[in-house]
This record gives structure tokens, sequence and C-alpha cells, in this order.
């Protein structure tokens, strides 16, 4: 149950009303709203006459639901939005992994040819093997700092655990939490207290269910800024990585309000079906792609079959605007 209290109501009084219903209560729109369990039906009586609107929803996908808000959020990430009303579909790219100064320079001079505002790359690698490369750590993070300054770009990087989550809130415009972190509860919550956009990708193995839950951890900590990213999920299927679910990124579209990014370059894992599977999903309206490029992706240290080069990525980025556009829609 979502409880949206009276303007009149302040914040001392709020956090009572919490503690005596057993509820989160956050700062949001200017106002104070407490959030129950699901299975809480109605308000104390005592207490309607504090509430401006109660909504009761059947499961604990509760701020996320369109049941609550029907319009689907804006992420302002420094003046780049994404979701919303906007008819944009975001393009975020860029490496990997940080390899080394030349390595990140060159493609974030890439993004800025060819007009992209958000560039990704991992300095904390979550990787399957402890023999592989595991990224720069901060020295990696800081690159992206001296990128971002040099060529206007907002950067996105991902969170290991929470032995690197403080460095990346403060380095990173958006902190991504992998399919790997994602049931890190402490990672959650630490996010939830920061008003820093976050980009929460689905686990391999995750139901959506389990996936808009994790996003309340974080929602329901105070931050609204939560993005969703699809980026597959493991089924039988052993010719590919794993498959993208674009049923499931069609049930979120239609059933929670938060911006849904998708990621075909884990999802298939090679090369040569990134750019078929990134103009189906800029096709289904999504409002953002997440893909790897690579300056040469035959010496990248991380997830080279999957990573695009230059050339392909800008061939891709000119049919995936024809594609918006027959849409509807415009890339940026």
């Amino acid at each position: 149950m979502i409880v949206e209290l009276r303007s009149s109501v302040n914040e001392k009084r709020a956090q009572e009303i919490a503690l005596d219903i057993k509820a989160f209560c956050i700062h949001y729109d200017g106002g104070y709203v407490l959030i129950t369990s699901s299975s809480t039906k109605e308000l104390d009586a005592k207490y309607q006459s504090e509430a401006e609107r109660v909504t009761v929803l059947n499961d604990d996908m509760q701020l996320s639901s369109r049941a609550w808000k029907k319009e689907t959020r804006t992420i302002d990430i420094n003046g780049v939005k994404i979701g919303g009303s906007t008819n944009h579909t975001a393009l975020i790219a860029g490496p990997c992994s940080v390899e080394s100064e030349e390595q990140i320079e060159q493609s974030a001079q890439l993004m800025k040819e060819l007009g992209i505002s958000i560039m990704r790359a991992g300095a904390f690698k979550p990787r399957t093997s402890p023999y592989t490369f595991q990224g720069m750590g901060l020295d990696g993070l800081k690159l992206l700092a001296k990128m971002r300054e040099k060529y206007g770009l907002q950067i996105i990087s991902e969170v290991r655990d929470a032995t690197n989550v403080e460095d990346i809130i403060e380095y990173a415009d958006i902190i991504q939490i992998g399919a790997k972190a994602m049931y890190d509860h402490g990672i959650l919550k630490r996010c939830g207290k920061t008003q820093k956009p976050v980009l929460l990708k689905r686990g391999f193995g995750t139901t959506l269910q389990e996936f808009l839950q994790c996003a309340e951890f974080i929602l329901a900590g105070g931050n609204p800024n939560v993005i969703l990213c699809e980026r597959g999920i493991r089924t039988f299927e052993t010719k590919t990585r794993f498959t993208l679910d674009l049923c499931g990124a069609a049930w979120m579209k239609a059933h929670s309000n938060l911006p849904i990014i998708l990621d075909p370059s884990h999802a298939i894992g090679y090369a040569y079906g990134v750019p078929d599977l990134s103009r189906a999903c800029c096709a289904m309206g999504v409002d953002g792609l997440l893909i790897e490029v690579h300056p040469n992706p035959k010496v990248a240290k991380s997830d080279a079959s999957q990573q695009l080069n230059h050339d392909e990525f800008r061939a891709l980025t000119g049919s995936l605007k024809s594609v918006a556009a027959a849409i509807g829609r415009k890339i940026i």
C-alpha cells in the first residue's frame, strides 16, 4: 500500500505515522509518501484525514508500478533525459573495460563524433573467472572522470561489490548495478540513499517480479532515479551467451513506470548479432540501448567477442536513426 500524505503533513508527523504503520517514509515530488507491505490493504481510520491518496497494490512491485504512477519517470543525467515523454532512445556506448588512457580516449572521441552523450566503461569488473582481467579500479574511474571533463560526456560505470560502491557514487554520473550484484542488498540500500541515477541490470536467472522488487529497495530508500536494464536471461540455448527477453521488456513497458534500457551486447555475446538485435530493440520504442564498442575488439581484455569496432558502430548508429524515425522517435 502506498499512502501519499497531504502537503500539510511535515516530516516529523510523517515519520510518526510511518513508525506506527510499519512503513517506509520517503520525500517524493514535494511531499511525503509512506509504503507498507502489499499485504496491508487499508489505512488505519485515524490517519485517513492526513492522506491525500491511498493506492492498494497486489504485490510488492509498488513504487515502480504504473498502477501508482501511470507515466514513465524522467531520469535527468545532468541535462541528458532518459524516459518520460521525450520520445528519445538514448545510446549508451563504450568499451567493456577501461584498459588504458589511449583506449578510453579513442572511445570518448568516437562518442563525441557521433553526438552520444553517455559513455560506459567498467573500472571494477565482476568477472566469472578469478584469472581474468579484473579492471583498473580507482585509476580507471579517474580516467573516466578525465574524459568527462575533456569531452563533456556523462559516465556510467559498474559497482562490483560493497568495497567500491562509494568510489562509483563519487565518480560516475550513473551507477550501474550489474547482473551479478543485483541481489546485493548492501549496494541496493546504499544506492537508495543517493539521488544519482542508478541503472539496475536484471540477473540472468531472475524473474521479472524479483527484478522489480530489487528496484524497490532503491526506490523505497528515497532515490527515485532508477533505470531498468534487460541484458538477457539464461535458457536452455547454448549457441548464444544468453537469450534477450523482449517479452519481458514488453511486460515491463506495460506495467512499470521506470525507463527501460536493453543490452544486446551481453545478451547474445557475439558482435555479429549485436546490430540486428539493436535494431529490434530500437523498434520496440525502449528508452535506451547499452552497446559495447572497442577501438580494437581483438585485443580487448574483457568480453572481446561481443564488442563492435568503431566502424561497425558508426554504421549501426546510422541505421538506428532510421529505425527510430520510423516509429516517431529520435536517437540521442
